[in-house]
């Protein structure tokens, strides 16, 4: 036995050092792939630590070995390019694969097949193109599967349903259009299940579903889901968060949801249900419900009154009637409580906010009556009281007196009555304050919330004088005090608001001059002090409020002239009538638009003959001998002109000529920036070699100027049929393009014209304008829609994108943004481009007449891409592009708000404004 000893130990020796060889070997290759890897990723900053050193690759960040062999690969967002070469399959003991937020590109990497201990894939977030290939389920160990938000296409194939230890499958935000497979039904361990915001064929939610025993999360909203959801949804017993939302199914809500016992979250908002919402609830576990958006029907069950854990409640939208249930005010965890928009009646719970921290309360639009609850901020966290449009009385609850942390109030058209409770008028965080259509009474505080941006109280009972303290006010954007009983002056302190762009005081009992002085409200656009008891003459500084589009003086004492700075403004609407005024009126305003904006004003003349206004410096009527004489003289002068005219004309023919014969010679050129190229640079280009576009007024052409690089510049022809047309188009863009300082709007380098053309020299943008990729996958579109320049004023006659007051004030700011956003999505949904219309119409008041006759909105939606599936997306989005491009920037969203409202974040949002004005 002594003797084999040796000869064994030698033998175990010589294996462990081959084994340790061939370790070492194997440790070396794997090194070799991932300095590979990184090379083939051309060397990302984020992999700088993988160099070859004394110490082992497995320290390296993002890899995870065990027993020293690669079994984790974690790369995710480490700005990684490019696409997963074949190579990486040498990592043969990878069970953990994560590539997830970078740039990858390519289709589906199926090189991941030979690594067949893979249990973890996560590819999310790059933009990985083409379909999920059909031999998928060659991972048959994979557990995790996350392919979401990337650029898959086609349908998710039968095979996915053949992974038999998957428990979690991502295939969200792609852009699948086909079909999803009953056999994911089959994947008997799934857990968690997000096929949500995918362009889905028209798909019911297949019954085979149900036999997943094992899912808790099942989010399937926005996938154009259809028809009912199947009744046997209750024997999912392990599900805790159902969302179907943004769909179209149809039919009643299935009584076994309510009877999940381990479900919290219920979302099936923006379907087409309909029904009664089950009576029954033994879902107790549930934190949040939203049915909203839905044609439900009944009462709201009174079982809701259990779910101790509800945090959220939201059921506006649907045909609710009955009362509110009394004991959902008694819920301890309730936050939400939305349920506007419906048919609800009776009294609102009276212990609602007392035993929880209540946060939004929105029951705006229905028919409640009696008081507002007492205890509504009785938690101190209370964010909104939207309850406008009801029939709701009595004082406001005194809870409201410290509630700091409110940031709306909106309970216009109720009667509500008594005094404002003075902390509600100071809330440190209220911002909107809209209280009209009441009985209130009391008055005006000195001082406001420093956060207040908006103050409607129209239509109460306040009096006294207004009276502004301190800086409190600044932050003021609407103030509407219309039609209440107001007196005193009006105070000078109120023309230093900056950020004030409507300011209402009409139909009250104001007296006295005007101020003098306009300190600053540089952005107001909108001024009503109409039927009070105003006198003295109107201030000067009015003329210099360069935003102002609307302004009503009418049914006052002013007296004394008009001031000619007035002349100044470009109104869209001016009333002074029905008071005192005397002289002439302004020579801007003596045109039959503003026909009626001076009435009963004795004093008042024009230079223009009126039907409403008498003529200034008429005199008698002399002898009928003198008339005559007088006449024959003029008639004789008239003809003596007429044939100098006939002279004239001849001349000038003859001139005009000899000078269409010398191409564009006499070039008159104007520049808005310091340049270093003349207009022989320019016109020398234009050669139809050159020529990149052309639309309706003229053709684009690209031309390399000298020392400056490519411009673009637009040849608009003079002929004498359109000519008074076009010239009106070319000075509106040279007087607005020419002030234009954005940064997304191209720069209008110069304009250079004589006799026959008018050139107007942009910018070149080589990624093409935003009307052309809007339009230029469309077909049988104008040519005005393919070939125009990279502004969005691209042609004459196309100021469509440009909110009407920067006509008036040449400054740019965000609502004139938001403008312009509202006419891109009227393109987008409408495929007709931004100048659409005659000349006195474009996209945006075309929309908006569209809206106001009633008409159905589906029926201007373009043809192009209108598919059933996204009918009711594209409606919502046209409605915003009309609410975006207002007349009034108080009426537009901001920008803020927009995104919400894309994102379906801001669903209550309309609740806020319940009128969607665009004067």
């Amino acid at each position: 036995m002594s003797e084999i000893t040796p000869i064994v130990l030698l033998i175990h020796f010589l294996t462990l050092i081959h084994f340790l060889h061939a370790n070492s070997q194997f440790h070396d290759q794997e090194q070799a792939v991932l300095l590979r890897l990184k090379q083939h990723w051309q060397n990302p900053l984020s992999l700088e630590q993988w160099t070859p050193s004394n110490s082992s690759h497995c320290t390296w960040p993002g890899v995870v070995c065990t027993d020293n062999y690669i079994t984790q690969l974690i790369l995710d967002n480490k700005n990684i390019s490019g696409t997963i070469p074949p190579f990486l399959s040498d990592l043969k003991n990878l069970t953990f694969l994560n590539f997830s937020n970078n740039n990858i590109i390519g289709k589906f990497p199926v090189v991941v097949y030979n690594l067949s201990k893979l249990e973890i894939l996560d590819l999310s977030q790059n933009y990985i193109v083409g379909t999920i290939p059909d031999d998928i389920d060659c991972l048959a160990r994979l557990s995790y599967l996350n392919l979401c938000v990337n650029n898959f296409t086609g349908s998710i194939p039968a095979a996915i349903g053949r992974i038999p230890e998957l428990r979690t499958l991502y295939l969200h935000d792609n852009l699948f259009e086909g079909t999803f497979p009953p056999e994911i039904g089959n994947l008997s361990k799934l857990e968690e299940l997000y096929m949500a915001h995918n362009g889905f064929s028209p798909s019911r939610l297949h019954s085979s579903f149900t036999q997943l025993k094992k899912l808790k999360m099942l989010w399937i909203s926005g996938a154009n889901l259809i028809g009912e959801i199947p009744q046997m949804i209750g024997e999912m017993v392990a599900l805790e968060h159902l969302d179907l939302s943004s769909n179209k199914l149809t039919g009643n809500i299935p009584g076994s949801l309510f009877m999940l016992m381990n479900l919290r979250v219920l979302w099936l908002y923006k379907n087409k249900l309909s029904g009664e919402i089950p009576r029954a609830v033994e879902a107790l576990n549930l934190t949040s419900v939203d049915l909203s958006e839905n044609h439900l029907t009944g009462t709201i069950p009174v079982d809701f009154g259990k779910l101790d854990k509800l945090s959220g409640l939201s059921l506006f939208s649907n045909q609710l009637s009955g009362e509110i249930p009394e004991g959902i005010g008694r819920l301890p965890a309730l936050k939400d409580f939305k349920l506007f928009s419906n048919n609800l009646s009776g009294s609102i719970p009276p212990y609602l906010g007392r035993y929880s921290a209540l946060e939004r309360f929105e029951v705006c639009s229905n028919r409640l009556t009696g008081n507002l609850p007492e205890y509504l901020c009785h938690g101190g966290s209370l964010i909104g009281v939207v309850a406008f449009d009801n029939k709701l009385g009595g004082e406001l609850p005194k809870s409201l007196e410290n509630c700091s942390s409110l940031v709306i109030v909106s309970i216009s058209n109720n009667a509500f009555f008594g005094n404002i409770p003075v902390g509600l008028w100071t809330a440190l965080n209220l911002q909107l304050l809209m209280i009209s259509d009441n009985l209130f009474t009391g008055e005006l505080p000195n001082e406001v919330s420093t956060s207040l941006s908006r103050l409607e109280i129209s239509n109460n009972k306040f009096s006294g004088s207004i009276s502004i303290e301190g800086n409190s006010w600044r932050n003021l954007e609407v103030f509407n005090a219309s039609n209440n009983q107001f007196t005193g002056t009006i105070p000078l302190e109120l023309t230093a608001l900056p950020n004030m762009t409507v300011l209402l005081l009409d139909k009250n009992q104001l007296t006295g001059a005007l101020p003098s002085d306009i300190i600053s409200l540089k952005s107001l656009t909108t001024l009503n002090l109409s039927q009070n008891q105003l006198s003295g003459q109107i201030p000067e500084k009015f003329g210099f409020l360069t935003d102002l589009v609307k302004l009503d003086l009418s049914d006052n004492q002013f007296s004394g002239k008009i001031p000619p700075q007035l002349g100044h403004l470009r109104l869209v609407f001016l009333n002074l009538s029905s008071n005192n005024l005397m002289g002439k009126i302004p020579t801007e305003y003596e045109d039959a638009a503003y026909a009626t904006s001076f009435l009963n004003n004795p004093g008042l003349c024009t230079r223009r003959s009126s039907l409403y206004l008498k003529v200034c410096n008429s005199r008698p009527q002399k002898s009928s001998k003198t008339s005559t004489q007088f006449l024959a003289l003029i008639l004789s002068t008239l003809f003596a002109a007429f044939l100098l005219a006939l002279l004239f004309a001849f001349i000038m023919i003859r001139v005009h000529r000899k000078r269409h014969h010398k191409l564009d010679s006499e070039w008159k050129f104007i520049n808005f920036h310091k340049l270093n190229f003349t207009e022989s640079n320019i016109v020398s280009g234009l050669k139809e070699s050159n020529l990149i576009g052309s639309g309706g007024s003229g053709k684009v052409y690209r031309v390399a100027a000298n020392g400056f690089g490519d411009v673009a510049v637009k040849r608009i022809t003079n002929n004498r049929n359109s000519h008074q047309k076009l010239e009106k188009e070319f000075l509106a863009e040279i007087e607005i393009l020419g002030t234009i300082r954005h940064l997304n709007i191209v720069k209008l380098l110069c304009c250079i014209s004589n006799d026959n053309s008018k050139l107007l020299v942009y910018e070149y943008m080589e990624k093409r304008s935003l009307d052309q990729w809007l339009h230029s996958e469309r077909k049988a579109k104008s040519a005005s829609a393919s070939g125009e320049l990279a502004t969005v004023s691209a042609v004459a006659g196309s100021l469509g994108y440009i909110a009407p007051e920067y006509a008036q004030t040449f400054r740019v700011n965000e609502k004139i943004d938001v403008y312009s956003f509202g006419v891109v999505l009227l393109e987008l949904t409408t495929g007709k481009a931004a100048n659409y219309g005659d000349e006195d119409t474009c996209l945006a008041k075309w929309a908006w007449r569209h809206m106001q006759e009633g008409k159905p909105i589906v029926d201007v939606l373009d043809e192009e891409v209108k598919e059933p599936c996204y009918v009711d997306e594209m409606r919502d989005v046209f409605k915003l592009g009309v609410l975006c491009t207002s007349m009034l920037p108080s009426e537009r969203p901001n920008m803020k708000e927009v995104v919400q409202i894309l994102l379906g974040r801001n669903r209550r949002w309309v609740c806020g404004r319940k009128n969607m004005r665009h004067a």
